[in-house]
């Protein structure tokens, strides 16, 4: 340290002028008082003015901030506003399908998957993206082939949610494939192998919700009102299983402000 700045910063433990003897050997446990902060000065002395930490950013999350909206969903189109009565019994069935899951989860692990089941790691976004959706619906790819109708490639349509899979999930790994599925679907268009994993996502979600979840889903929400608004056709079968999302949502995760007046 310069002189200088040793003024600015007197020491804590001032160090006398004191005899030491001529063994003194500071690697060694300290005898006496004098030695011990004698080699306190030593040690201090050697360590640099600078420490940089070493941090791998592999490591970091992507999305570490987490943004909690509280704008609620756009008004269903006129006429496809669900009932109370619909909503309430959407509720009691996705509770009952929870129960089950989780009643039954440990048997469905022990479960043997498919020789051709190869689930990615929990960071690995697009090989989740393309596990869940199939490369022709995330590559926007031609229809299959007649050849390829001969029999189902899950690699090209997605894996369904199947209770041997989903069981296997840990709350990080559900949480994250929440993400990756939530952030294709804002930019993308609502598809049945989409709905299908959300609704089985949801249902191994655990309550009470941590504050990233807690914000997905609302995200999730509000992107499902917003692709039922800009729907042309109408389809009905794909408004109801838009209305299903915002109302599991909202009635049986509580955020009670997203939820559809009932009709």
């Amino acid at each position: 340290m310069e002189p200088g700045v040793e003024e600015l910063m007197p020491r804590l433990l001032p160090v006398d002028d004191c005899d030491l003897t001529e063994d003194f050997d500071p690697t060694v446990p300290p005898r006496t008082p004098q030695e011990y902060l004698k080699r306190v000065q030593i040690e201090a002395a050697r360590c640099p003015d600078v420490v940089v930490a070493q941090i791998d950013p592999k490591k970091l999350r992507k999305k570490q901030t987490v943004n909690i909206s509280i704008s609620g969903c756009q008004p269903a189109p006129e006429g496809y506003s669900p009932t109370l009565k619909w909503q309430q019994q959407q509720v009691a069935n996705f509770s009952a399908v929870r129960q089950s899951l989780n009643k039954h989860r440990n048997h469905w692990r022990s479960q043997h998957l498919d020789s051709n089941v190869t689930m990615p790691k929990s960071e690995d976004e697009e090989g989740w993206k393309k596990f869940c959706l199939g490369e022709r619906i995330h590559s926007e790819t031609d229809a299959l082939s007649d050849n390829e109708n001969l029999g189902i490639d899950y690699i090209k349509v997605g894996f369904p949610p199947l209770l041997s899979i989903v069981s296997r999930m840990n709350q990080a790994t559900v949480t994250s494939v929440l993400e990756y599925l939530i952030s294709w679907f804002g930019e993308k268009k609502f598809t049945p192998e989409l709905g299908r994993w959300l609704y089985a996502l949801l249902a191994c979600l655990e309550k009470p919700l941590l504050p990233e979840a807690h914000s997905l889903i609302r995200q999730l929400a509000r992107r499902c009102s917003e692709v039922r608004v800009l729907e042309e056709n109408k389809n009905e079968e794909q408004i109801s299983a838009l209305n299903l999302i915002i109302c599991l949502v909202s009635r049986y995760f509580d955020q009670r402000d997203l939820a559809d007046e009932p009709s």
